[in-house]
């Protein structure tokens, strides 16, 4: 990647959108929520960087739903609606990869080996990274005990079940997807880890600013990894 292209990184929550120019170090921030469209993350976005008197290049894009070609495939649960085939690349007008945004922390959080990352918030993002090879994985609504993973880890646990019962929830689930994953390592990120005194067995505590970092690595060619469809890493 030339100096001269200077990389976006917009990671797209529940609560909020998040933006982060390559070479600042002061993230901008707007309100998100379950209204929240497409259109007006682009319009969120531009503005939000004009205030900052930042110019772009190319963008990368964390968004919660699955993903492929930078295509979204579906609506997010917690957002709005509009997301399902929208173009964010016309919508900004510059060179833009779309990703899962647990995808996008994950690839901020990256140490090498076999990293499995959970990213807890207002639902459970999640990847998995083998040597360099991002698998991305839709955890949150497999059957869990009488519901969904998300539905015991997820934000709504948590103000439902206060954080004592939340937290041992989280070991449970750590604990039987760490035994199907068999990963090296685990990083628990989102904005749930902050509400962890402890972290479960093989654990390390994720960072949501890495998110920025991963965003950044997707347009740095130099490490870019491959991912197991063979095709650029924006499939997720």
């Amino acid at each position: 990647m030339g100096a001269e292209q200077r990389v976006l990184a917009i990671d797209v929550g529940g609560s909020h959108v998040k933006l982060l120019l390559q070479g600042e170090v002061e993230p901008r921030k707007f309100d998100s929520g379950p209204k929240l469209t497409p259109q007006q993350t682009i319009d969120g976005t531009t503005a939000s960087a004009l205030e900052a008197g930042w110019t772009w290049d190319v963008a990368s894009v964390g968004i919660p739903t699955p993903v492929r070609g930078s295509q979204p495939l579906a609506e997010p649960a917690n957002l709005g609606k509009g997301w399902l085939g929208f173009d964010f690349e016309q919508g900004f007008g510059r060179p833009t990869k779309v990703v899962n945004d647990a995808v996008m922390q994950a690839l901020g959080s990256y140490e090498g080996g076999r990293m499995l990352f959970l990213g807890l918030g207002t639902g459970l993002g999640s990847a998995l990274i083998i040597d360099g090879v991002v698998e991305p994985l839709e955890l949150a609504h497999l059957p869990f005990r009488k519901g969904t993973f998300e539905d015991y880890v997820g934000e709504r646990s948590m103000l439902a079940r206060g954080k004592k019962k939340w937290r041992k929830l989280v070991f449970d689930v750590v604990e039987q997807l760490a035994k199907a994953m068999q990963p090296d390592y685990i990083v628990i990120g989102g904005g749930g880890v902050k509400q962890l005194d402890e972290l479960p067995p093989n654990c390390r505590r994720g960072d949501n600013e890495l998110a920025f970092l991963g965003g950044f690595r997707l347009w740095d060619p130099a490490w870019t990894p491959s991912t197991s469809a063979g095709s650029e890493l924006s499939p997720s």
